[in-house]
Parts: structure tokens; C-alpha cells; sequence
């Protein structure tokens, strides 16, 4: 009994405890969700790392679209419950997550985002971590940017870039000259030389469509390791550029604006009228008195220039939350150039909306760019040399108040400089936009998709008209000219990433598909004269009067579509952050080239070691980065060919209307031949590379060494039997061309204290560039002559040389000599001989080469307090500029027509041979620049408004130290002809600019 009690009584206190535990257990959960779901109000202070407070801090909730910003002395106040997780974030700083838990305030620090924007870099479809790269790439963010008057983002990395060269003239209309690595073509067509573009992924987007103020960042893909994912258009590096866009959890408005003014820096010193007069009598000539010299004293420098005003205004916002990015800006530029009537007025507007669903599974996205560009031109061809040869003893005006001018005058500089400007306008309008699509979806855990369609087009209009007193169009009655192209590009984007990490093996996979299509020059261009006045200008062309159809050319202009289509692969893996691998392979196909040679294959491989992860440096506190980098790759170029490059083309001869029969009909003929083998030009690059950083990135740079070998270079000038065939010049993949070459940027942070800190950064770079070959046994030439500037008595000759064994720029000139007992100047001639006479063409020899021998910058940034100060030096040695305008002005015979500077007042009279190009005039390039001084002040009012206001003064080509003779030393050195000054240099300017910028 006993024994059967305690066997019943066992299930009966089991179930008892076991309920027991279940009501206690329902206890705890209840207690526990209420203790959870019990809340109240947050509250705290946000300061930085100086312990200052930051107001306009988002504190939210995550998870919810509950949230706050932080007021004028960085508290806040937010409703939460205990299992809230409090997300802390302002554009700039890391952000943080907190958990609610129990607690009443939260006060936190939140630190500056400089390390974490510093190790993203942008590679092809995807970004990088800095450690992780093994090609060639130089970052430079935003606030690194050139300050200053700036028409393209290009000028925003001038003397940043170790090997990158930028060029640019004070012309607010003229693109600068970019060259990477050296020069890798021949040819200069449809930017062959250029650096191709990406933004925001959309490869081949012009950079015209972007305002400095929105950029983030610009990564420069140097090596082939680095391009080679863009193929067949990468040859000449790749510059990926990000723009400006919101981080989670914020919301920003931000204003940028400055105010500036523009001088000429450097005129040149011709003499005056009354200089002029002396000098001629005392040559015992005289000036044509009336229509050589009407008693007058005209500074033709100074009446033609002026003082550019510009100004420029952006703002921009944006913001993030849990699903949605959004943003939009709009900027206004206007730079009135320093030469009179040339202008640049641009407006650009910028979009964008991004939308996340299924947990952050897919996202929908659309950007949208408008760039809206007009310019205002006068024929500077003319202008520029005028201004310096036309005679300061004429006044620009007769007593009738008409320009005064004399057709009959012989030399340079015979039309009134001043009637060329007003009496001649060119107006340019241009309007480019940009739509891209994105989808996006994450597939799997590390496996995502993505689409992008992105639509480019461009409206070009162009307007001319020469009125009927203008001396470019005498008797004609005004002469204009109407142009209207319209350009579209699409491009359409698909490609799979995958990136995952297992245990100590890192792998990113790359795989894509591309298609483009370029449609060019669908429109036309009209030219026709005769009009009854002047007053409508180059519009309604209908009521021009032509005499014939010879005075109503079009343009010779064709339309056409081009198309490239892409496949591409690309994989990444380290292993324990030490061993580093990279591999890419991408075949294109393009309908430019001949039907033989149509596709191609772009292959590169590359790998890094990151010795301070091994176990041997961690004992060396000293060194805390030290990575070592190869890799081989190769690009290609096929810049600027057009669909009918590789075909046999019919088109209007040098005559193209001939009358037929009593009717007006085009003569049709041959113009192009066809080569059915031509292909793209292509560059390989083998690239070593060390990456280093000394006292916790202190002291820290890289240096890189490079071999750049371009094969296949296409000439379309070589000679060929007219009996093969049906047009004598042929274009063919013949030549070679190297560029090797050091690069090294070293930074250093000297002084960093709690009140003043001073970072320096120092890069230069030299490259050796070569013509390897220009022919073969089919095509057999010995050189190609280029440069052929014209000048008294030298028409067809050349001053520059494409050889093999030199450099692209290299100059053949005539060996001056010194003078003679009469004071005139002698020559080498090619047997050896000096002459006191005119050369001939094959007395010419070489003569040094345009290209710098070293490119260099040096920044330094200096902070106190609120207090920041900046300046930038960069410049260039090693190079040759050949100065033809001071050869033509040195003419002391031709002075009783034009003006001679006062150079020429060393000159014997007698000298009929003074002005003639040889390299008595090939002088040193080299220059050092005082680029940018900036002075700035940043104020933190205490309002939860207003983020921070910085305001600037800023300085830009302050002084430059040079031997150069000429009005600057910064000659283009682009092209096939650089290095070349030739009456044709607008005035470099110097700025001086006071700025605001305030966030909001």
C-alpha cells in the first residue's frame, strides 16, 4: 500500500512542479515583456572628438521612422522603448548603434568618417577596400579638390595625381589638355588621347555633365591590372568618378558659392607707339603716316582685355532612411573670360531617387542629369595674334566712329583686333543629358544582380555670323553659319556579383554583359551670306541673298551608329588579409573595326602581398602598412573611329556640285579605302608597386614603376599604290609606341597636436616616352613630319617629327648659328656649313622633344582651431616649348607694318632672317607654380539649424618661376603637336576669389 501510494503520488507532484515551474516560467516572460515593452523618454548630448557639441545629429530608431535631430547645443530628446536599438549619424562622422536597455541618457562622441572614406576605393563595377587593391590607383576626395575657377571637374586633380598631366589656358571655353602616363597614340580625334570617363558606373558618361560641387570622390585607374575590366576603351587610364550622395540615417542641405575676379598674369611686352616711332626713324624708315600711323597710341593688349568676373552657386540635399535614398542639386556657373566677349554661362541640375523593398532584397533606383552650357566666342585664330603684331600707332577708330582698317597692309596682325571682336560672333549652345535606371537584387547571401540602362544625349548649336563690316568677310554682306547635331549614346549594363569570405578566404566574383550604342552627327550645318543688314544676326537664314550654291556649303558631316558589345569576368581573393590575387577578362566587339578583327580580347592579372599581416611584423610597431603590388594587363584604344572607319566609303569630292545635264549635281566619288583587317590599337602595361606606412600612417605613399607598350598604332596617312587601289592614302595597324616611368607620392602628417595639425603631401613622376615604330614592309615610311605653323616665307615646313628612336613633341628645327659681322643670323646647314640665308627644309635635325622629363605637386594643409590653410605648388622640368610667336614678332624689317616687343630692340635691322622658326626660340619649359593659396574659417553657430560655415579666400596662379619667355609656360601637351606656342595662347589669368560654404 505504502509502495502504490508513493507510485500514485509521484505523477501527482510531477504535474504539480512541472505547473508550478510553467506559472513561474509565464511569471518571468510576463514580467519581462512588460519590463521590455516599458519605456519613456531618451535623453542625451552628441559632441565630437573635441568634446564640442554637434547639432543636426539624426537619432533614430531602427527599424521605425521614429526619430530626431540633436538642437544647437547637440542634445536631444526621443521616445523609446527598452528594446529600442538608437542609431546615431551625421554626414561625415561614423555612426553608431546603441541599445536602449534601462537606460534614461545616452551621451555619445561620434568620429570623424576620414579613415573609413580614405579605404574605399572605386574600381570597375564594384569597390575596394585600400588594402585589398593590387593595381595602380590614386584616390582623391573631396575635400583634397583644387579650389578655384573651375569649368571641368578634370581641373579639380592638377598636381594631385602622380603621371597625370592637366593643361589648361585661361580660355573658360577650352577644355584642358589630360594625359596619363604619357601619350599612347597618334592620333587626336574624338579624345584618342584622353583618360576614359566613368560616372557612377555609367562608363563613356561625358564629364561636362557634373559640377565640381557634386563630386565626391575621383579614383584614377593608371595600370592595366587597374583598366583592363573596360577593354577595349582603357588604354589611357580610367578615371571613375562618385558623386555626392546622403548617408543612412540623414538628412542634409548644403550651400556653395563664391564671387571671383580674373587678371591677365602675364602680358607681352611689345612696345609702345611712341617706342615704335623711335625705333623705326632710327632705322632711318618711316611709318606710312595716315593709314600706318595716324598719330594715335594704342595699347592693343589693353583694349582687348579685361577684367573676368565669375560666380558660382550650388545647393544640394539629400537623405537616407531605412528604404528610401533621395537627393537632388543645381548649380550655376559664370565665367566671363578675360578677353572681351568670351563667356561661359552653365546650369546644372542633378536627381536621384532610390527605393529598397524585401528587407533591403531589391532595389529600384533613377538618376537624371542635365548639363545646360553657353559660350560666348570671338575668332581668336585672328584675335590673339592681332592684339600683339597690330600697329599701336593706328587708333581703332575713324572719325565716323567705324573701325578703322587698311586690307592692303602686308605682314601679320593686318585686321583691326578690335573690330574682329565685336564686328564677329560665335555662340555656342550645348545641352546634355544623362538618365540611368539601376535594379538591383540581392539574390543570395552575397550573390547580387544588377541592371542598369543609362540613355546620354547631346544637343550641340552652333552660330556664327561675320557681319558686314567684318574684315573676315569682306563684300560678302555678313556671312552665317548655322550647325545643329544632336548625339545620343545608350548604354545598357548587366552583371552578377558574389562576394563572400570563409574563414580566412576572401573571394569577390565578377560577371557582366555591356552594350552601347553611339549614334553621331544626326543633324547638319549651314553656311550662307548676303543679308540686307546686320540686324538679325545669324538668324532667319532665309533672308540671305547667295549669288550661287557655291555660297551655300553644308557640312561634310555623316551620320553614324557605332556599337560595342562586352562580356567580362573578374575575380578577387586573398587569403588572411596577406595574399592578394586579381584576375580579369573582357572580350569586345565593335563595329568600328574591319570585319575580320572585330573582337578582341582584354586580359590582366595582378597580385599583392601585405607583408605587415605576417607574423614576423607584429613585433615592428614602426611600420603599420607595407604591401608590395604587381601585375600585367592589357587595354585597348578605340577612341574616336567612327563606323565607317574600316570600310570603303563614297562621299563629295573637293567639288562636290557640278551642274549635269542643265541640273545641280553632287559629285560622288571614292574617299576612303577599306581594310577589312583594321583593328583597335592596343596597350599592354606591367606595373610594380609599393604601398607603405610608417608611425601609424604618419609618414605614408607609394611608389610604382611602369612599362607601357601600345602595338598596333593606326596611322590613316600611309601612301599606297593608286593603281591597288581607289584612294592614295590608306589606314593600317602599323606602329609602336613606350612610355615607362616612376611614380611616388609620399604624405606626412609633421605636426599633429590638439590645436594644430599640418599635413603635407608630395607626388612626382617621370616618363620616358619613344616612338618604337611608325612602318613595316607594306607601309614603309621613315618619319612623319607635323607642325607645319606657317610665318613669313615659311609655308610647308614642319617644326616637329614622328620617328622612330623619339619621343611624340619632338622638334626639327633649324641650328641657329649666332650672327654675323652685319648683325644677321646664320644657320647650320646640313652639310655643315653656317649660312647667312634661309635654310632649306633638309637642314632641319633635331632638337629636344615637348615631353617633361618630371611632373610633380606638392600640397600642404595647415589647421588651427577653426582656422584652415592650404596652398598647392606643382610644375614641371625637362621639357622644350617652342615660342613661334617670338619668332614672328622678332621681325625688326617688317616694324614700319606691325609691332615688335621689345625683345626685337637687340636686333641689327639688318637681320631679314630674325623671324625665321629654328631653335634659337626652342626654350626651357620648366616651370614652378604657386597654383592655389586657400584661407578659410570654419564657424560652428550654436543652432540646431546650422551644421557649420565655413567662409574662403582663395588665390590661384599667384606667381610662376620660369625661364620661358612667352606669356606662360603651361603650353598644351596634348595632341600630336605639343609644346607648341604659336600666336594662339589666350592669356593664362590669375584669380582671386572670396567663397562661402554652409551645411545645413
Amino acid at each position: 500500500m505504502k509502495k502504490m501510494y508513493a507510485l500514485s503520488l509521484r505523477p501527482f507532484c510531477r504535474t504539480v512542479t512541472k505547473a508550478t515551474l510553467m506559472l513561474l516560467w509565464a511569471l518571468l516572460l510576463g514580467v519581462t515583456s512588460f519590463a521590455q515593452r516599458t519605456g519613456g523618454i531618451l535623453k542625451g548630448t552628441v559632441t565630437d572628438e573635441n568634446n564640442a557639441p554637434l547639432p543636426g545629429v539624426t537619432v533614430a530608431v531602427k527599424g521605425t521612422n521614429r526619430g530626431t535631430t540633436t538642437n544647437a547645443n547637440g542634445a536631444y530628446s526621443i521616445s523609446v522603448n527598452n528594446e529600442d536599438v538608437i542609431i546615431f549619424s551625421l554626414m561625415g562622422s561614423v555612426p553608431k548603434e546603441i541599445k536602449v536597455e534601462d537606460k534614461k541618457a545616452i551621451n555619445i562622441t561620434l568620429l570623424t568618417d576620414t579613415k573609413q572614406l580614405k579605404d574605399v576605393v572605386v574600381i570597375g563595377y564594384g569597390t575596394s577596400s585600400k588594402k585589398d587593391v593590387t593595381g595602380s590607383i590614386t584616390s582623391i576626395k573631396s575635400e583634397e579638390f583644387n579650389q578655384g575657377v573651375l569649368t571641368t571637374p578634370a581641373e579639380l586633380l592638377q598636381g594631385k595625381v602622380p603621371g597625370l598631366n592637366v593643361t589648361k589656358s585661361g580660355d573658360p571655353n577650352a577644355a584642358p589638355s589630360v594625359v596619363l602616363r604619357g601619350p599612347s597614340t597618334i592620333r587626336t580625334t574624338g579624345g584618342a588621347m584622353e583618360p576614359f570617363y566613368v560616372i557612377d558606373g555609367v562608363p563613356g558618361a561625358s564629364i561636362d555633365l557634373l559640377a565640381p560641387a557634386d563630386i565626391e570622390s575621383i579614383d584614377v585607374l593608371k595600370d592595366a591590372s587597374a583598366t583592363a575590366i573596360y577593354g577595349s576603351r582603357a588604354a589611357n587610364g580610367v578615371i571613375m568618378v562618385t558623386t555626392k550622395r546622403a548617408k543612412a540615417g540623414q538628412a542634409r542641405l548644403t550651400y556653395n558659392a563664391y564671387g571671383a575676379m580674373e587678371e591677365v598674369s602675364k602680358q607681352i611686352d611689345m612696345l609702345s607707339a611712341d617706342e615704335l616711332r623711335a625705333y623705326v626713324k632710327k632705322q632711318g624708315q618711316t611709318i606710312l603716316p595716315g593709314l600706318n600711323d595716324d598719330g594715335s597710341s594704342t595699347n592693343w593688349q589693353k583694349l582687348l582685355e579685361r577684367k573676368g568676373f565669375s560666380q558660382s552657386h550650388n545647393i544640394s540635399f539629400g537623405g537616407a532612411n531605412n528604404n528610401t535614398d533621395y537627393g537632388g542639386s543645381a548649380t550655376y556657373l559664370k565665367n566671363d573670360g578675360i578677353l572681351k566677349n568670351t563667356s561661359l554661362e552653365r546650369t546644372t541640375v542633378r536627381g536621384y531617387l532610390a527605393q529598397r523593398f524585401f528587407n533591403d532584397r531589391l532595389k529600384l533606383g533613377v538618376t537624371i542629369t542635365n548639363s545646360h552650357t553657353k559660350s560666348d566666342d570671338v575668332p581668336q585664330q585672328y584675335v590673339l595674334p592681332g592684339m600683339l603684331f597690330y600697329l599701336p600707332t593706328v587708333s581703332p577708330y575713324n572719325p565716323d566712329g567705324t573701325y578703322k582698317e587698311y586690307y592692303a597692309r602686308t605682314g601679320d596682325g593686318t585686321l583691326n583686333p578690335l573690330s574682329l571682336i565685336n564686328n564677329n560672333t560665335i555662340h555656342i549652345d550645348d545641352n546634355k543629358t544623362m538618365l540611368t535606371g539601376l535594379v538591383q537584387v540581392e539574390i543570395l547571401k552575397g550573390l547580387r544582380y544588377t541592371l542598369t540602362g543609362t540613355t546620354q544625349r547631346d544637343e550641340n548649336n552652333y552660330s556664327s555670323y561675320l557681319n558686314s563690316q567684318s574684315g573676315l568677310a569682306q563684300n560678302q554682306n555678313g556671312v552665317a553659319n548655322r550647325k545643329s547635331y544632336l548625339n545620343t549614346s545608350t548604354v545598357l549594363e548587366s552583371y552578377f556579383n558574389y562576394d563572400r569570405e570563409f574563414g580566412k578566404h576572401s573571394v569577390k566574383l565578377l560577371g557582366g554583359y555591356t552594350f552601347q550604342q553611339d549614334r553621331s552627327n544626326d543633324g547638319f550645318g549651314l553656311t550662307t551670306q548676303g543679308f540686307s543688314n546686320d540686324a538679325l544676326s545669324y538668324n532667319n537664314l532665309y533672308l540671305s541673298n547667295p549669288t550661287g550654291l557655291s555660297q551655300v556649303p553644308l557640312d561634310n558631316n555623316p551620320i553614324s551608329t557605332l556599337r560595342l558589345i562586352s562580356y567580362y569576368a573578374r575575380v578577387q581573393y586573398s587569403y588572411a588579409d596577406k595574399y592578394l590575387f586579381q584576375a580579369s577578362l573582357r572580350n569586345d566587339g565593335s563595329s568600328a573595326f574591319g570585319i575580320n578583327n572585330r573582337w578582341g580580347y582584354f586580359p590582366a592579372v595582378s597580385a599583392g602581398w601585405n607583408i605587415t599581416s605576417e607574423d614576423f611584423m607584429k613585433n615592428i610597431s614602426l611600420i603599420n602598412n607595407l604591401k608590395l603590388r604587381a601585375g600585367y594587363g592589357v587595354s585597348g584604344n578605340s577612341t574616336g573611329f567612327n563606323a565607317f572607319t574600316a570600310l570603303l566609303v563614297y562621299g563629295t569630292t573637293a567639288s562636290p556640285k557640278f551642274l549635269y545635264n542643265g541640273n545641280i549635281t553632287n559629285s560622288i566619288g571614292f574617299v576612303r579605302n577599306e581594310n577589312p583587317d583594321l583593328k583597335w590599337e592596343s596597350t599592354s602595361t606591367a606595373n610594380f608597386g609599393l604601398d607603405f606606412g610608417i608611425l601609424k600612417d604618419r609618414i605614408s605613399g607609394s611608389v610604382d614603376y611602369y612599362i607601357k607598350k601600345t602595338s598596333d598604332l593606326i596611322y590613316d596617312q600611309y601612301p599606297v599604290s593608286a593603281t591597288q587601289y581607289v584612294v592614295p592614302v590608306y589606314t593600317a595597324n602599323v606602329g609602336s609606341i613606350k612610355n615607362s616611368g616612376i611614380e611616388v607620392v609620399l604624405n606626412a602628417v609633421p605636426v599633429k597636436t590638439k590645436d594644430f595639425t599640418w599635413k603635407t603631401s608630395l607626388n612626382f613622376a617621370h616618363n620616358k616616352n619613344v616612338i618604337e615604330s611608325i612602318s613595316n614592309s607594306t607601309y614603309p615610311i621613315n618619319f612623319v613630319q607635323t607642325a607645319s605653323l606657317g610665318g613669313q616665307g615659311q609655308s610647308g615646313n614642319y617644326s616637329q617629327i614622328i620617328k622612330p628612336g623619339y619621343a611624340l613633341g619632338t622638334f626639327n628645327l633649324w641650328h641657329y648659328m649666332g650672327k654675323d659681322p652685319n648683325g644677321v643670323s646664320t644657320f647650320l646647314d646640313a652639310s655643315g656649313k653656317t649660312i647667312a640665308a634661309q635654310p632649306l627644309t633638309t637642314d632641319a635635325r633635331i632638337a629636344g622633344n615637348a615631353q617633361p622629363a618630371l611632373i610633380y605637386g606638392w600640397s600642404n594643409n595647415f589647421y588651427y582651431h577653426n582656422f584652415d590653410l592650404n596652398f598647392l605648388v606643382r610644375g614641371v622640368t625637362g621639357n622644350k616649348i617652342l615660342n613661334a610667336t617670338l619668332a614672328a614678332m622678332n621681325n625688326p624689317q617688317g616694324s614700319p607694318r606691325q609691332n615688335i616687343p621689345r625683345f626685337t630692340l637687340g636686333e641689327s635691322y639688318n637681320d631679314k632672317y630674325a623671324y625665321l622658326i629654328s631653335d634659337r626660340f626652342l626654350e626651357d619649359g620648366s616651370y614652378l607654380r604657386m597654383d592655389n593659396v586657400t584661407l578659410g574659417y570654419t564657424f560652428k553657430p550654436h543652432t540646431q539649424y546650422i551644421k557649420s560655415l565655413r567662409l574662403y579666400l582663395s588665390g590661384n596662379n599667384l606667381f610662376v618661376i620660369t625661364k620661358y619667355r612667352g606669356v606662360d609656360p603651361e603650353i598644351n601637351i596634348g595632341g600630336v603637336t605639343p609644346g607648341i606656342d604659336n600666336k594662339n595662347f589666350y592669356p593664362k589669368t590669375r584669380t582671386y576669389m572670396i567663397g562661402v560654404s554652409a551645411s545645413f
